[in-house]
């Protein structure tokens, strides 16, 4: 029997299996989005060129490098044109059978709106790969098929837009990846803000561009920069413009007064820990093992915005699944389990409130909206989400400003947080039909997170 045999024998074997075995939870149904760009994609599947889940069956998914050390669930998609180390998908589909998934690339401009290039210039196989390697949960109340895969090299430097989608073509997840080529130097340092008033709270980068052997033309109007606070795009400044052109050194300096490259630095990030469901685990209040799907109950949190600082240790708003059942062996796979949250509030806040991080994609997702209790005093709801160690914060949605997470109403802001950025440095040489990545630099602020 072959590789192919093997995987369809499989799939269909599954299918009995978990026609009888699965234990229904309910979901939330995603919210379908506009499609952007021109593509075969384009139309009633209803691409959306960012990170998004189409299917409310599709959790706990994770992208990143592939390093080979214990924290490398927290690397973002960014890797050289070299790509010694590969980046991984990894994705969890709940209550169904092992599906066939494929996985293709989209050539990207600097505003994630499809490139016109042909396949062959940005990869040199054909794009389409078959997602093969699919495991089962075990001794989980929620049954669900873990899927891993390790994206193919690509040959040219830029914005990829990774598509995984269904037997039928349509898309289940997409993915924003970069891949760069420094052909330019970028040296960033946090500073200060120049405002009195955001010197307390803000981060601000300052950066240059130097270019001595590398030929731009226009450069302070062709080179184009990103800069990202955490990996995120929600809150990513774009069109930075550099305050000083040096033509004699080939420099683009980015030392600007009017906060564009200012971020609020917030608090290190709310967090819990159900790795041990025998057990409570950091901020876990209460674990009831008899429920299906499991159900904890996180201590009820309440407003920080007027705390002062404090050191804690975090990780920057991100997650790390695991089950961890000590003093047992053969524990199992982390299992799904309903997490309640809570936040004081005396009245209603003017807005929408979410519980907010990597959990949510970076978004004010429907899924992470918490209700309003009068008799509680408190915004409260029920998640469903993969055990591991995560971290979150609480967002407020204003309703003059749908799109934007508000996370200093609730959190606060202090120029001491540690947080990571990066810079991203984009040029389409003349005559060329894309925005190449030419340039890119990671620091962190305040020190290192151990």
């Amino acid at each position: 029997m072959n590789r192919h045999q093997l995987f369809l024998f499989s799939v269909l074997f599954s299918s009995l299996y978990w026609a009888t075995s699965c234990v229904p939870v309910e979901q939330t149904t995603a919210t379908s989005g506009t499609t952007s760009g021109k593509s075969e994609y384009s139309g009633s599947t209803g691409l959306r060129y960012e990170d998004f889940v189409y299917d409310p069956t599709i959790k706990s998914v994770q992208f990143y490098v592939q390093t080979g050390n214990a924290e490398e669930v927290f690397n973002a998609p960014v890797v050289p044109i070299t790509q010694t180390d590969p980046v991984m998908l990894e994705f969890d589909q709940l209550n169904t059978p092992q599906q066939r998934f494929t996985v293709k690339f989209v050539y990207c401009n600097i505003d994630w709106a499809e490139a016109r290039l042909t396949q062959i210039q940005f990869i040199d196989e054909f794009n389409e790969f078959y997602i093969t390697d699919a495991l089962s949960s075990y001794n989980t109340k929620v049954p669900y098929f873990h899927y891993r895969f390790q994206l193919p090299r690509v040959k040219l430097p830029g914005n990829y837009l990774v598509v995984v989608s269904d037997r039928s073509g349509n898309p289940i997840i997409t993915r924003r990846m970069m891949v760069y080529e420094n052909r330019v130097t970028v040296a960033a340092r946090s500073v200060l803000p120049v405002g009195t008033e955001e010197r307390a709270t803000n981060q601000q980068i300052d950066f240059n561009i130097l270019y001595p052997d590398y030929p731009v033309v226009n450069p302070s109007q062709e080179i184009k920069v990103v800069l990202r606070q955490n990996g995120r795009w929600d809150n990513a400044k774009t069109n930075l413009r550099p305050s000083f052109v040096h033509d004699t050194q080939k420099r683009l300096e980015y030392t600007l007064f009017n906060g564009t490259n200012s971020f609020p630095g917030l608090k290190e990030y709310r967090g819990f820990d159900d790795r041990n469901l025998r057990g409570r685990g950091f901020n876990v209040e209460t674990v009831s093992l008899e429920a299906n799907p499991v159900e904890i109950k996180l201590y009820p949190e309440k407003n920080r915005s007027r705390d002062v600082y404090s050191q804690d240790v975090d990780i920057n708003g991100k997650i790390v699944y695991e089950n961890r059942r000590f003093g047992s062996t053969n524990t199992g796979d982390p299992d799904y389990v309903l997490v309640n949250f809570s936040l004081a509030a005396p009245d209603p806040v003017p807005g929408d409130v979410y519980v907010f991080g990597q959990l949510s994609d970076w978004k004010l997702d429907p899924e992470y909206k918490l209700t309003y209790v009068p008799a509680a005093q408190q915004y409260a709801g029920k998640i469903l989400l993969k055990q591991g160690y995560y971290n979150y914060s609480f967002a407020l949605q204003a309703a003059n400003q749908p799109q934007k997470a508000n996370e200093v109403y609730f959190e606060g802001s202090h120029f001491q947080t540690r947080n990571n950025y990066d810079v991203l440095v984009y040029y389409r040489p003349p005559g060329t039909r894309t925005d190449l990545l030419i340039g890119y630099q990671w620091l962190e602020t305040n020190g290192t997170r151990r």
